[in-house]
């Protein structure tokens, strides 16, 4: 096997990585400072849609990790550069918060529940059955399914709550429609991700905490993966699954030393 490039660029996982139930994991403001001084260019990256950039921004100041609006990457911005790509000026039913709505709105879509060119499903933490059954009918009518993230669950400091994943499965079950998701483990996220900040897979790495979602993602889009044990993936499960990581580590704090 060809020796890879240098680490020049980091995409990097939020939950499970830096922060774990509202709290940073330890290591991981060192490693964002580093990087920060290091000038290289890199993403904290998220599955989940509920939030805009400034939104995570605000969150992950107050638990003292200083992350650059700029250096925020939602499966909702690349949900939209998607749709942006594929139909300019389009128009979609949505159902989701703030981060899906907003992403939306910036490239010029017209959020309407009449003759949507899509149904576009993101994470919330109010799922009615009256919005789930009108995406049912306009996918039904003709809409396009599309999904930010196949997350099937979500974390809480309650414990699991179903992610858009769960209730995807719920409208493809009622149309026979599978939706098409623009988040991780699609590489499409990593891709539009390295993109934004002009840098290239094959002298980047990808840190996450989930084989099926991080790690597949990172392999796909042709990075460097580095797998932490302080999130969803416990280290017996490695082997179950048919790629492996480049490395794995026990947390954050053992990659600072890497940048």
């Amino acid at each position: 096997m060809a020796d890879r490039k240098p680490i020049e660029s980091w995409l990097t996982d939020m939950d499970g990585v830096l922060i774990h139930e509202g709290v940073p994991i330890p290591g991981a403001d060192a490693f964002i400072k580093k990087l920060r001084e290091s000038g290289r260019p890199f993403l904290v990256l998220t599955n989940n849609s509920m939030y805009t950039p400034r939104d995570l921004h605000a969150r992950l100041r107050r638990m003292g990790l200083d992350v650059p609006i700029e250096n925020i990457w939602t499966s909702a911005l690349a949900t939209a550069q998607f749709l942006d790509d594929q139909r300019p000026n389009g128009s979609a039913y949505v159902i989701g918060e703030a981060g899906l709505t907003t992403a939306l709105h910036d490239i010029g879509y017209v959020l309407t529940d009449h003759e949507p060119d899509y149904v576009v499903l993101g994470e919330t933490r109010t799922y009615s059955f009256e919005a789930m059954t009108k995406a049912v009918r306009l996918i039904n009518n003709g809409a396009r399914f599309i999904g930010t993230n196949p997350d099937e669950t979500g974390p809480s400091t309650e414990g699991p709550l179903p992610a858009t994943g769960a209730v995807a499965a719920l409208i493809t079950k009622a149309t026979g429609r599978q939706p098409y998701f623009a988040g991780k483990p699609n590489p499409l996220m990593m891709r539009t991700g390295l993109n934004t900040i002009g840098a290239h897979s094959e002298s980047s790495a990808m840190i996450g905490d989930r084989m099926d979602t991080d790690v597949l993602a990172g392999i796909e889009a042709g990075m460097q993966t580095f797998l932490v044990l302080t999130g969803l993936t416990r280290p017996e499960q490695v082997e179950n699954f048919p790629y492996r990581p480049s490395k794995v580590v026990d947390s954050i704090a053992d990659l600072v030393d890497l940048i």
